[in-house]
Order: C-alpha cells, then structure tokens, then sequence
C-alpha cells in the first residue's frame, strides 16, 4: 500500500459538524470518498483517565467503534510505560481491533516545561522519573541527558514489544527526536 498523508479524526468531526451529523457519518463520508488518498487515523490514550489503572471497557469498545466506522490507525497520547503501552494493545487485541497502534513519544529537554503539560493533558510522568528529574534542579545538560537515555529506552522497549513505528510530538524542537533516531540506528 502506498503511503497516504495522515488526516486526524478531527477533520471528520469538523466535516460532521458542519453539516449537522455524527462524527462517525463524518469519518464514513470521508473514508468512502477519499480512501485512497488518506488514513484514517484515531489519537489514543494508553490510559483513559490518569486516575484509572485498568484500561476501562468503554473506552476499548469506543474505539473500537472508531475502527468499525474506518479509522485504520491510531496514535497515543505520549507516555512513559512501555507496559502500558504492550497492556493497551493487548486490551485492543483482545476486543479484535487490529488496526496499527503507533505509540506516542515526547522527548524530554526541559521537565518543567514537560511536568506542566503532563499534568494539564493528563499524561502520566512516572514516580521515579519525576524523582529523579527532579534531583537535577536547573542543571539543563542533566536533564536533557537522562531524558535522552530514558526515552530511547523506552523507544526500544516498544520496538521490541512489537511497535509498528514511533511518533514524536516534537514541539518544534528537532534536537532531542534527531538525537533519539541516532541513538537506535534508524
């Protein structure tokens, strides 16, 4: 299959609400008149709520109901938990949704910065690396080292879970993802 440019579901949920329709007609609509120019993608959590541990059955069954109307990939809010992300596949798996799932991945070089939109997204930042983050207090070239090593870690981890890819929200900061791509050889 060639490669098509990506359209976010949220072209179909501006298409459904202009002309008055559910989001999942919109995608429908879309996928049925320009199927062979785009995919369909669906943005995921690996965790619906912060707060929730278990992947709830709802949010698996929506999404699977995001798949059912044409959605043929999905991309995840970024995370720091490689289980989390092999745990939510499997949740996927499991309900037969067998779209590619592309993890995504936010390299760290500033914590402050990345702390605050974690906490304003929902994200979750583990215990140990918020710690250990931390523990540099204003020590720039510290930070940006660890976040380097952690996240190309987890990178790897997920390649060898079976990751159909990465994708970097890279906040206009090529550094740190160039940095990471070097790192595991791609």
């Amino acid at each position: 299959m060639p490669a098509k440019p990506l359209v976010i579901l949220l072209v179909a949920f501006i298409a459904a609400t202009l002309l008055e329709f559910s989001w999942l007609n919109g995608l429908r609509a879309l996928e049925a008149r320009f199927s062979d120019l785009f995919v369909a993608a669906q943005a995921r959590h690996t965790r619906p709520d912060p707060g929730i541990v278990v992947i709830a059955a709802d949010e698996v069954r929506n999404f699977k109901r995001k798949v059912d109307a044409g959605a043929n990939s999905a991309i995840t809010q970024y995370f720091y938990n490689a289980d989390a992300y092999v745990r939510f596949v499997d949740e996927c798996a499991a309900a037969g949704i067998t779209v590619p799932i592309v993890p995504g991945i936010m390299p760290i070089g500033n914590f402050s910065q990345l702390a605050r939109f974690s906490d304003a997204c929902g994200a979750e930042i583990p215990r140990w690396m918020r710690v250990k983050f931390e523990s540099f207090r204003d020590d720039t070239a510290s930070i940006r080292a660890f976040g380097l090593d952690v996240v190309t870690a987890l990178c790897e981890k997920l390649l060898a879970a079976g990751a159909p890819g990465l994708h970097f929200y890279t906040l206009n900061q090529a550094g740190p993802t160039t940095a990471i791509w070097q790192r595991l050889g791609l």
